[in-house]
């Protein structure tokens, strides 16, 4: 289990969200300690806290905990969904867009 990863997912997210560490706290129930433990990698999480925290983040467990999964299919598209589900409509047509011209380059170099 990569924590170190895990905790700068959780801030990445908090800071999306535009919360303190002490907000995202208070809101699943631990101390702002152990919260800013959790986001340096020094302390695991339980799966309580895990279920709270990925509920108050709107993320999905496999989203956070996605560098200690194997990067089957889905769960390299369910990334690819983590990252573009809040962006506005025009930035997701961008991302679309940029997605086809970076495989279309592939295509053209064999790789």
């Amino acid at each position: 289990m990569n924590y170190k990863r895990l905790g700068e997912r959780i801030r990445e997210e908090r800071l999306r969200l535009h919360l303190t560490q002490a907000q995202l706290a208070e809101a699943v129930d631990i101390s702002d300690t152990y919260m800013g433990a959790i986001e340096r990698g020094e302390r695991s999480l339980t799966l309580d806290t895990l279920v709270r925290l990925v509920n108050r983040l709107g993320v999905t467990v496999d989203y956070l905990l996605s560098d200690s999964v194997s990067d089957s299919d889905a769960n390299i598209i369910e990334q690819f969904k983590q990252i573009i589900d809040q962006q506005p409509s025009d930035r997701k047509q961008m991302a679309i867009h940029v997605l086809r011209t970076i495989f279309s380059y592939f295509d053209a170099k064999g790789m």
